[in-house]
Formats: structure tokens, sequence, C-alpha cells
């Protein structure tokens, strides 16, 4: 079975709502030597665009500098089912449910002090949905102390693993295999799966496609 086009996310508002759920994300650029460098930043998915804070100097910001182009991801692992879910003596058989996104896009640095605003106002209501903050205003020197750095993606491209490509049947059965094993993210899982837990065990609600 030729799996790729049955494990891609179609909806774009799926992804975004992905984005906006994760809390570390991946950005990608090319050093003074050729190599990419790759570090884990807070993000905020805002109007179409990643926007990320950070030092005004650094490596990543001489990178981006000389070459635009950079990467982005942000991911999650769901579950790892374990060999013996198919076959207690083959271990090639294990497996993991995920969630990915992946941007190609273009590297700048906000300087308009109203976007910077607004992205760092939006980290805050990301990272902080309590509140218990003052939200920072464009005429406040912390703009100048802090740099944002916005990805404006040229492709966006999301995979997700959730049980989508088996019959009913099997994904029941995997489900069930799940709930046995009860690991700390089961119930958010088999959630994202499409199954609710009741009294009487585990019951479909929603089929999943993204």
């Amino acid at each position: 079975m030729q799996l790729t086009g049955i494990l891609q996310i179609r909806s774009y508002e799926k992804a975004k709502e992905f984005l906006n759920e994760e809390h570390v994300g991946r950005v990608a650029s090319i050093d003074e030597n050729g190599f990419p460098q790759i570090i884990p930043m807070n993000f905020v998915f805002l109007n179409d665009a990643v926007y990320m804070h950070s030092h005004v100097k650094g490596e990543k910001l001489d990178n981006i500098s000389r070459n635009n182009k950079v990467g982005f991801e942000a991911d999650r692992e769901l579950e790892f089912l374990p060999s013996y879910f198919e076959d207690p003596h083959n271990a090639s058989l294990a497996d993991t449910l995920y969630i990915s996104v992946v941007i190609k896009g273009i590297g700048t640095f906000v300087t308009d002090r109203v976007e910077k605003t607004l992205a760092l106002n939006g980290l805050m209501e990301k990272y902080q949905p309590e509140g218990f903050y003052d939200p920072i205003k464009s005429d406040m020197r912390v703009l100048d102390a802090v740099t944002v750095i916005k990805i404006t993606p040229e492709s966006l491209h999301g995979k997700y693993k959730i049980g989508q490509h088996m019959s009913p049947e099997d994904r029941l059965e995997l489900a069930e295999k799940i709930f046995q094993r009860n690991s700390s993210s089961a119930h958010e899982t088999l959630k994202i799966m499409g199954f609710e837990i009741t009294d009487n065990g585990l019951k479909m609600i929603d089929e999943p496609k993204w």
C-alpha cells in the first residue's frame, strides 16, 4: 500500500490548529560553512507566518542575514506502538503515531513596531493564556531589546499517522491495544484517533480525517 498520500494533512486549518497547539518548533538555517543549524524555539503562527523572538545577536541571526531561505518544523509523537502489538518476535514492526508540519520559507527580521508588538503579544497569549501580564505596546523600549524573526512560508506540508490508513476494524483493534497499554499519552491519542472512552469500553465517535 502506498501511504504517502493517505498520511498527508490536506486541511490547512488543521495544520494551523496543530501549530497553534505546539510549544516547540525547530528553525533551520545555513551557517557560514554551509552546514545546517537547527535550533528549538518557542513560536507563534499568526497571519499565515511563523514568529519567534530572539536575542539581538546570535548565529542564527547571522545565518538568516546571509541566506534568508530557512526551514521550520514542529512535530508531536502521539504514541509509540511496540512491536508486540503485531508480533512478539519481530522488533521491526514497532511503529509510531505522530503529527508533523514542515515549512520552507523566507526568514526576515521584523522592524515594523506594530507587527513586532503583534508578534510578541501573540507569543504571550499562546504561552501564558491565563494572563497576569501587561500587554506589550508599540512604544515600549522592550521592542528594541529583542529581535523578532518572521518566517513567511513558501511551502507548508503536514503528515499525520493516527490510524487513518487502516480499516475501521483494525483501527479499533489498535485503539484497544493502546487503551490496555495505558501509557501517559494514551487517552489523548485515542481522542485524536476519534475514540471516546466509555464505561463499556471504546466508542468510535469521529473519522480521523485531516
